[in-house]
């Protein structure tokens, strides 16, 4: 059987230590997690199993396992220090059997996003942002037709848009929207992004800003920093707005939750995995569901395709294209949308286009009301 293996890492690191060991939860606090989780090895999670594909039948058997980092130890170690936490993960993804390697949040940001991590290791590895970008913009269209915005009629933005998947999800938006907003923390290189964008995408409104206040007037949002904090706030956003949140952690703040109740905030990137598959582990998801990433090594041990797939921070459009054709012949779905862990209904969605209706009634200026 096909084998593969996915390094995940904590996000809220009490929360997601009481997943895999609940006593630990309870005794360590913020300090004890700074200090000592670095010197911890790797933590092998579960067995994957029940992946199978729609179109051939073939099935594989995978593994979770966690790089004890924290958001905050990838952004303030030293880069080689980081490395060697994630090349030891994959060390153990190798003693497992695993034939690929899929590097899940920070692990597939730091440095040169997979390109020393795959050097490192004997198994081909992949970052899964190919699949990530196509999911993310599917999902963006779908919530933009639930929401009755024609994003070729539309104003939207990418924030993030300099990084590697804000890359490419402007390159694929540029396209299909009336006006783009590039918003990103270099100005220099968002004109050059622009320019880039220009010449693809002649007479097609771009801008490009630092600033947030940039989001008030727009329509379709797709957000996908690297901040360790959000950024996108209540009183950035317009009524009726949607807003699909990719990064992790997120980049809306829980305060558009509790204070907007008339914007749509997805989150971006989860699919359904095909067949009977049990994760043996609660990484927050409901069952049979998987973030694109992890998809994506899925999707590629199902199609025997054991290659470095997806690294550094250039990615190709024609690899997005790829790899969505892959998932989906395997049968990969993009998953009913989901805001802050929770499902939304068709019923919420209508309440969200009415709460939105009211609000720009009452207000002479849309979408700049106040929400400190």
């Amino acid at each position: 059987m096909d084998t593969f293996a996915f390094i995940i890492h904590p996000i809220d690191p009490k929360r997601d230590i009481a997943r895999k060991f609940p006593w630990m939860a309870r005794i360590v606090n913020d300090w004890h997690i700074k200090h000592f989780a670095p010197l911890f090895p790797p933590v092998y999670l579960s067995e994957i199993s029940g992946i199978t594909s729609l179109s051939t039948g073939k099935e594989i058997l995978g593994w979770l396992i966690a790089c004890p980092l924290t958001p905050a130890h990838f952004l303030e170690l030293p880069e080689k220090q980081v490395y060697r936490k994630i090349i030891q993960t994959g060390r153990l993804a190798e003693r497992l059997g695993a034939k690929i390697l899929g590097l899940g949040a920070y692990t597939s940001v730091v440095g040169d996003a997979g390109i020393t991590i795959a050097q490192a290791l004997d198994i081909p590895v992949t970052t899964g942002d190919s699949y990530t970008v196509a999911i993310a913009v599917q999902a963006v269209r779908e919530a933009a037709n639930a929401m009755d915005i024609r994003l070729q009629h539309a104003s939207a933005a990418v924030v993030g848009a300099t990084g590697a998947i804000g890359r490419i999800c402007a390159e694929l938006l540029a396209g299909e929207v009336a006006e783009l907003h590039l918003i990103g923390r270099h100005l220099d290189t968002l004109q050059q992004l622009r320019e880039r964008l220009e010449e693809a995408h002649p007479g097609r409104r771009l801008t490009v800003s630092t600033d947030m206040s940039a989001l008030r007037e727009t329509e379709v949002i797709l957000t996908v920093t690297s901040a360790m904090h959000s950024v996108v706030e209540p009183q950035h956003l317009r009524p009726g707005c949607v807003v699909c949140d990719v990064a992790r952690p997120r980049d809306v703040s829980a305060r558009v939750a509790a204070l907007r109740d008339d914007v749509l905030v997805i989150d971006g990137g989860m699919v359904d995995v095909p067949g009977p598959v049990d994760f043996h582990f609660n990484f927050g998801f409901p069952p049979r569901k998987a973030y694109a990433c992890m998809a994506e090594t899925m999707a590629l041990t199902l199609e025997g395709r054991f290659e470095d797939y997806t690294l550094g921070k250039q990615l190709s459009r024609s690899r997005v294209d790829e790899i969505q054709e892959i998932a989906t012949r395997h049968g990969f779905r993009l998953s009913g949308f989901r805001s802050f862990e929770r499902p939304v209904t068709a019923e919420q969605i209508e309440q969200i286009k009415q709460n939105a209706r009211k609000r720009q009634r009452h207000s002479k200026t849309p979408g700049r009301l106040s929400y400190e």
